[in-house]
């Protein structure tokens, strides 16, 4: 400062000179606003306009600064004794006594060490050179319009409109203040990239501006729910700025509490949080269940700061607005929310992965073309066969034996769980009229997208039906069960498809897109499954708790393998002793519901998504009970008595007139009563009940099964064929049947591609979002390329190492159904 001070004083005194002013511009470091003032004095004189290219080069250390200064003190004694000879006589004062003694060393060294390349105005030899050609003046060169971002590390008009853009950055950043990731006991690292951030925000430079509008910004609408701002994900990580920054996206998840004292602020809180329609918090695990409950907030850093710097910066930011409020703001950053432009190449699982799948459609592609040429080939290559798989899979030609109901009941049960779970899905994206939105599904009739377990519980009792129709009419047949073919022909049926969709969702997917969420549901399940993906071939993946399971959805074919493994023993013991196994199974049977209600009871679980549930009670509702074999039990042992049932029944049976509309009566409003009884567990004021929670879950799926294992029963013997049967038995659904199990895998990974991409809150509309047209072609695309390239094959396969015939019975493999 006191060097700056003096030179002000030269600069000002009648003893002026051009000699001085030339010692001051090469003492000082040839200041940056002097020397261009100079430059844009001397481009006027010439009438020509030259534009510099700044050239990047290292700082001095303080040794070579050291060895420079000593070297341009020597130079400037010559010249001084050069410029005394020239002015004959004449006495010339270029800086008042004693000036050379206040300039300290490390003044100066701090000067050069600031003046380094990153301005525009430093000069060197090759833009002389570059000025001596450029004749021409460039009157429409438009600066933001760059070809190459990276040439600009500062903005070049700067000291062209130093107090003009000075001014302006000042009121912008006192209205709209950006956010500082420096602030707090951050890493050094982050501390100096967010001041060169600072430093160029304040001379409007292009990529320290892309950083600052990418990151969120209070927005309108905040009392309607619009809570989580996701900023620009885009333009925060396609930034590039000087040395060596990079833009980073950082997705951190706020929690907001209040003063519970204040109803004031209760109010507010509520209408911020949408009335709490799902209630959770930081910890809580987001990638299966939405995080309703916390504010996501999007911020563009430094990818020097790490997800632990972003989270201190953040918290001592807000800290310091809430320090003297009613409100209390609790941050996370998690490591895998921070995301930068990743430039790296596919890793060699992905590249071999993609080259399978490859190999897979080549190898059903070769196999259709010698089965339409019709060239001798063995069969188990034209089990791959495009052709035949394809006509396989459009075939409305029943085969013997066929159950026609099922594919009905098992087609609108699978519709129903494919909107249930679209609902879910929905509640990760961000809203503009979120608190609207949770009003409106505030209502009892959304009782039907609520109870999404339900919807599940036919898929069980179908398995239970038809592994006990398929092995009673073998035992029928021969005598005996081939316990060890029956659990091969169900490995082949299971593992090569949901092997490839592993394989996808682990090691393709996560590079086929990006977004702001897409590390939390792309990503993470992907790492999940590189760790766990064992458990899902073993079939025991569903009891290491729903956060930690590969492919969540999965789950439920963990729980039918169970099952059908424990079959053999419950239908033979049925087969062999009825009385004896008909006492076993309901005994079971009853024993598992009470198992239900007793843990739903005193463990304050619910198995319905009431208005409000928290996430914690969800996944402990799952990991309790929803996803353990034996609280399913009761409605797979409804099943096998179906299938038993129907093997015993003559086709022509006719059952008495007042048990018919005594069945028809008591099954039907066990259904309304399962379907609407619960609706006012959906209203935006219910308070939770553990009974109701415990009747609904030991209850609910006995009677919403009972229906339909009735209209089974009364179909197959031929007591009815109502418009009900007609419509349940259309040809057109057993061409779901083939594709419901692919559907049932691929609809989650397809929710979370959507989910993930999304960048921005949108205006929910219920009807526009629910029935998304686009996203079921997608589905139904990818589960009809997962059927023909994997299921549909290795069913061949089954069949031809079986040598089981051509017309066969119904598989007992139910998981095609899910």
């Amino acid at each position: 400062m006191r060097f700056i001070r003096k030179k002000r004083r030269y600069e000002n005194s009648n003893a002026s000179s051009k000699c001085g002013n030339f010692f001051i511009t090469a003492a000082a470091a040839a200041s940056q606003k002097q020397r261009q003032k100079q430059r844009q004095k001397q481009r006027q004189k010439n009438g020509e306009e030259s534009i510099f290219i700044r050239k990047e080069v290292a700082p001095l250390n303080r040794h070579e600064m050291r060895s420079t200064f000593h070297l341009f003190s020597t130079h400037f004694c010559l010249v001084l004794s050069l410029i005394r000879l020239s002015s004959a006589g004449k006495p010339i004062d270029v800086l008042p006594s004693g000036a050379l003694d206040v300039i300290e060393e490390d003044e100066i060294f701090r000067i050069f060490s600031r003046n380094q390349t990153e301005s525009a105005s430093n000069f060197t030899f090759v833009d002389l050179i570059d000025k001596l050609r450029n004749h021409t003046t460039e009157t429409d060169r438009n600066v933001w319009k760059i070809i190459k971002p990276e040439i600009h590390r500062t903005n070049p008009y700067y000291d062209n409109f130093v107090e003009k853009i000075d001014l302006e950055a000042k009121r912008l950043l006192q209205i709209v203040p950006a956010y500082d990731p420096a602030a707090g006991d951050v890493s050094a690292e982050c501390k100096k990239d967010a001041e060169i951030f600072h430093r160029e925000l304040a001379k409007f430079t292009l990529w320290a501006l892309k950083m600052y509008d990418a990151t969120a910004k209070m927005p309108s609408g905040l009392l309607n729910g619009n809570v989580n701002q996701l900023g620009d994900f885009d333009e925060c990580v396609g930034t590039v700025g000087s040395q060596g920054i990079r833009g980073q996206y950082c997705l951190a998840y706020l929690q907001l509490d209040v003063d519970r004292s204040r109803p004031d602020l209760k109010h507010l809180h509520r209408l911020l949080h949408s009335h709490y329609a799902l209630r959770s918090n930081v910890t809580d695990p987001g990638h299966r269940v939405p995080r309703f409950g916390t504010v996501n907030w999007a911020v563009c850093v430094p990818a020097s700061c790490s997800f632990s710097d972003v989270e201190i910066s953040l918290r001592n930011t807000l800290s310091k607005h809430t320090s003297q409020t009613g409100l209390k703001i609790s941050v996370r950053v998690d490591r895998e929310m921070c995301q930068i432009k990743d430039s790296r190449p596919l890793p060699w699982e992905s590249i071999f992965v993609s080259l399978f799948l490859g190999g897979m459609l080549a190898l059903t592609l070769i196999a259709a073309y010698y089965d339409h040429r019709k060239i001798p080939r063995s069969e188990l290559l034209l089990s791959f066969s495009l052709k035949r798989n394809f006509f396989k899979l459009i075939s409305l030609e029943r085969p013997e034996g066929d159950i026609a109901t099922l594919h009905g009941v098992r087609a609108y049960n699978a519709m129903m769980l494919l909107l249930a779970h679209k609902c879910m899905a929905l509640l990760f994206n961000p809203y503009t009229n979120r608190t609207d939105m949770s009003e409106y599904l505030g209502k009892p009739w959304t009782v039907v997208g609520r109870a999404a377990s339900l919807y599940t519980d036919p898929f069980i009792m179908l398995s239970g039906l038809l592994t006990s129709y398929a092995f009673v009419g073998r035992l029928k047949r021969t005598g005996k069960l081939d316990i060890k073919n029956e659990y091969f022909s169900r490995l082949l049926r299971l593992v090569p498809t949901l092997g490839a969709l592993i394989l996808f969702c682990t090691y393709v997917m996560p590079y086929l897109g990006s977004g702001p969420q897409w590390n939390l549901v792309v990503t993470q399940h992907a790492s999940i499954c590189k760790k766990t993906w064992w458990r899902n071939f073993l079939f025991v993946h569903n009891y290491f708790g729903f956060e930690n399971m590969c492919l969540t959805h999965t789950h439920h074919v963990g729980i039918d393998t169970q099952l059908f493994a424990l079959s053999p023993l419950l239908v033979l013991l049925l087969y062999k002793r009825p009385k004896i196994g008909s006492i076993a199974l309901i005994g079971i049977a009853i024993f598992s519901t009470m198992l239900r209600y007793y843990v739903t009871y005193f463990k304050r679980l619910n198995n319905y998504v009431y208005f409000g549930t928290s996430i914690k009670q969800l996944f402990d509702t799952a990991n309790m009970s929803y996803i353990l074999p034996s609280h399913r039990l009761t409605v797979y042992i409804m099943g096998i008595f179906v299938g038993y049932l129907l093997r015993y029944l003559p086709k022509g049976y006719k059952i008495n007139r007042k048990i018919y509309r005594a069945g028809w009566i008591i099954c039907t409003i066990m259904f309304f009563a399962v379907l609407l009884g619960p609706a006012k567990m959906g209203c935006i004021d219910y308070v939770y009940d553990p009974t109701h929670a415990a009747m609904y879950n030991a209850f609910a799926p006995i009677g919403w099964c009972t229906l339909f294992a009735w209209i089974v029963i009364m179909h197959q013997t031929g007591n009815t064929n109502g418009w009900l049967s007609k419509i349940l038995s259309w040809r057109g659904f057993m061409i779901t049947t083939r594709l419901s199990y692919a559907i049932y895998l691929t609809q989650f990974p397809v929710f979370f591609y959507n989910v993930g991409q999304t960048r921005s809150a949108e205006y929910y509309d219920f009807f526009k979002l629910l029935f998304n047209f686009t996203e079921l072609f997608w589905i139904l695309t990818a589960s009809v390329v997962l059927t023909l390239l994997f299921d549909t094959p290795f069913q061949n396969i089954k069949n031809h190492l079986l040598r089981k015939q051509t017309i066969r019975e119904p598989t007992h493999g139910s998981l095609k159904s899910e």
